[in-house]
C-alpha cells in the first residue's frame, strides 16, 4: 500500500492481527457470525449504486454509506452496543489506515508543487519532442509509473503523484483518459507488489515467516509476464481508444502554452524521493526531501514564490497584520470568506481530508467484521471445503486473497488480516514461505487498485478532482468515473490470472523441502 515503514524493531502486522485470536473479545449478532459483515457489505452495495448505477463518483456520499452500514450493524448485535462501537474505534486507531493517510498528504504536497513548478509542462514538451503521442502515452505511463512506485514503494502516493502530473500530459496530448488513469493504477500495482520497501511486501514477508529479499526475487517472474502482457495492451488499446475530444482544436495552442521544459528540472525532485526511499529511508523521510528539494527550485528558477507554497490571508483587524504585510507569504484581505491559509501545501493537503475519513471507518467496518466472527467463518469454510490437494489450497489461497481484499478495501489491512490463514493452507501442503507471501501480495496489490472503493483508486480519483480547479481548460468531462477504470487495470486482472495459470499448472512451486526461507523479514 503506502510502504510507510513501522517501527524498526516492531512487528507491522501484530496490531491488526490479534482481531483474529480465539482469546479476544467478540461481538455477537442476532443472526449469526455472517451478520458482522453487513456493515461493510452494505458499503460495498452503497459504492456500486452510487458509482455505477447512478455514476457519482462524489467521497462524501461513500462516508455515508459507510456511516449508515455501521449504524444499521448496530442493531443486529446482542447485548451492550458499547463493545461495537469500542471496536469501530479499535479498528480506526489502527496502523494500516494511518499509513495510507500518511502516504496521501505528503504525496499530495509533493505533486502539488511540482505541479505548481511546472512539471506538467515540462513533461508537454519532452513527449512533443519525443514524439510521443496519444496512442503511446498510456503504455509509457504505465512504464513510468512502475519504475518510480517500486523506487518509493508508495502505490497510493505514486497514483497522487501520477495522476496529478501524468494525467493532465496525457490528456492535453489526446490520451484516453480512462486508460490513463488505468495505465497509472496498474503501474501502482506493479511496484506496490514488487518494491523490497513496499509494506505489502513486508508484510507479506512477515506473515510467512520469509526473509523480504528472497520474497522480491522468487516473485519477479510472476510480476514481469504480467507486465509485459499489460505493456502490450495499452499499446494496442491506445491505438483503438480516443482522447477527450472536448479539448478539440484548441489543443495545439493549448499545448504550446503549456510546454516549458523548465519545468523538467523537478525530475531532479522526484530522484530524490526515489534515491533516498532505495536508500532504506523511511518514506516520509523520502518523500520531505523530495518536498524540500521541490521548493527549492520553484524559489530559486522563480517557477513561484513564497505565497504561492503558503499564504496566510488575514482580515483587516487582525493585530500586527499590517506592520507585517510586508512578509511574502502574508496578505491582507477585506472579505471574511478570504480569511485562511492557502498555497501548494495546503492544497495538497485538503484534498485528501474526505478520502482520509472515509479509510478510518472502512477500516473500523472491517474490524468488526473480524471480532464479529465473518472473517474467520468464511476462511474455516474454505479451508474445510476448498483446500483438499495442493493445487485446490493454492486455488482457494488466491480466491480467499482475492475476496478479502475486494471486501477490506484498504490493501495492507487485508493482507495483515488473511496472512495467518494463507500460511496455516499453506503449510499444510508444505508449500515454503516464498511461494506463500507471492500468492498473497499478488492479490493484495492487484485488487487494491480495481474497484471503485478501493483504496488506490479512490488516492487517485480524490486528486484527479482537484484537477479542474488548476487549469482553464480542464473540465469536469474528463474525468473518470472510477467505475469505468475497472476492465483497464490490466496488470491487476493479468496478475491474478497469472496466479491462477500457477496454481493450476504448477508454475513457480516451491514446497518447503525445495528451498528454506532464510530469517524471518523485519523493518
Amino acid at each position: 500500500m503506502s510502504g510507510v515503514n513501522d517501527d524498526p524493531t516492531g512487528d507491522p502486522t501484530d496490531s491488526f492481527v490479534e482481531g483474529t485470536g480465539d482469546d479476544e473479545p467478540r461481538i455477537t449478532f442476532y443472526g449469526g457470525r455472517g451478520i458482522s459483515a453487513l456493515p461493510i457489505l452494505f458499503f460495498i452495495v452503497w459504492a456500486i449504486a452510487q458509482t455505477a448505477l447512478w455514476r457519482i463518483s462524489d467521497t462524501g456520499g461513500l462516508i455515508v454509506g459507510i456511516l449508515i452500514g455501521l449504524i444499521l450493524g448496530m442493531f443486529f448485535v446482542r447485548g451492550d452496543w458499547a463493545s461495537y462501537a469500542n471496536t469501530i474505534f479499535e479498528g480506526m486507531t489502527q496502523p494500516v489506515a494511518v499509513t495510507a493517510i500518511v502516504a496521501w498528504i505528503w504525496a499530495g504536497m509533493f505533486a502539488q508543487l511540482l505541479q505548481d513548478g511546472g512539471f506538467v509542462g515540462g513533461l508537454v514538451w519532452l513527449a512533443d519532442v519525443a514524439g510521443v503521442g496519444a496512442t503511446l502515452f498510456p503504455a509509457i505511463t504505465f512504464v513510468l509509473a512502475a519504475l518510480f512506485t517500486t523506487g518509493i514503494g508508495t502505490g497510493y502516493g505514486a497514483a497522487v503523484a501520477f495522476v496529478t502530473l501524468f494525467f493532465p500530459t496525457g490528456i492535453l496530448l489526446g490520451a484516453n483518459p480512462t486508460l490513463l488513469f488505468a495505465a497509472i493504477l496498474s503501474g501502482a500495482i506493479f511496484g506496490d507488489n514488487l518494491a523490497p520497501v513496499s509494506d505489502t511486501t513486508i508484510v507479506s514477508a512477515v506473515t510467512q515467516d520469509s526473509d523480504i529479499g528472497g520474497v522480491v526475487a522468487s516473485r519477479f517472474k510472476y510480476v514481469i509476464i504480467a507486465a509485459i502482457l499489460t505493456f502490450v495492451g495499452y499499446v494496442v488499446a491506445g491505438q483503438t481508444m480516443g482522447g477527450a475530444v472536448d479539448i478539440g482544436a484548441g489543443a495545439q495552442e493549448i499545448l504550446a502554452g503549456e510546454s516549458e521544459p523548465i519545468g523538467l528540472v523537478h525530475i531532479v525532485s522526484m530522484l530524490v524521493v526515489i534515491g533516498t526511499a532505495i536508500a532504506g529511508r523511511h518514506i516520509v523521510e523520502a518523500i520531505s526531501w523530495g518536498i524540500v528539494v521541490a521548493i527549492a527550485f520553484n524559489l530559486v528558477l522563480g517557477l513561484s514564490s513564497v505565497g504561492d507554497i503558503v499564504t496566510f490571508s488575514a482580515p483587516t483587524d487582525a493585530p500586527l497584520a499590517e506592520p507585517l504585510e510586508f512578509l511574502p507569504f502574508l496578505t491582507i484581505v477585506e472579505e471574511a470568506d478570504a480569511v485562511g491559509v492557502s498555497g501548494s501545501l495546503m492544497t495538497g493537503v485538503s484534498g485528501f481530508l474526505e478520502l482520509s475519513i472515509l479509510v478510518l471507518l472502512i477500516i473500523g467496518a472491517a474490524q468488526i467484521m473480524i471480532r464479529g466472527g465473518a472473517f474467520e467463518a468464511i476462511l474455516d469454510w474454505s479451508l474445510e471445503h476448498l483446500a483438499t490437494n495442493v493445487r485446490n489450497a493454492e486455488l482457494t489461497m488466491v480466491g480467499t486473497s482475492a475476496l478479502i481484499n475486494a471486501i477490506i478495501t484498504i490493501n495492507t489491512a487485508a493482507e495483515v488480516a488473511i496472512g495467518p490463514y494463507i500460511s496455516k493452507i499453506g503449510e499444510r501442503f508444505n508449500l515454503n514461505g516464498y511461494r506463500r507471501a507471492n500468492i498473497l501480495d499478488g492479490q493484495t496489490a492487484a485488487l487494491g487498485y480495481i474497484f471503485p472503493w478501493s483504496g488506490g483508486v479512490l488516492a487517485g480519483y480524490s486528486a484527479m478532482q482537484e484537477l479542474p480547479g488548476e487549469y482553464e481548460w480542464f473540465d469536469a468531462g474528463m474525468l473518470v468515473t472510477p467505475i469505468d477504470v475497472v476492465p483497464y487495470v490490466f496488470q491487476g486482472w493479468l496478475l491474478v490470472a497469472v496466479f491462477v495459470v500457477a496454481a493450476i499448472t504448477g508454475f513457480g512451486r516451491e514446497y518447503v523441502t525445495d528451498r528454506e526461507s532464510e530469517e524471518v523479514a523485519r523493518v
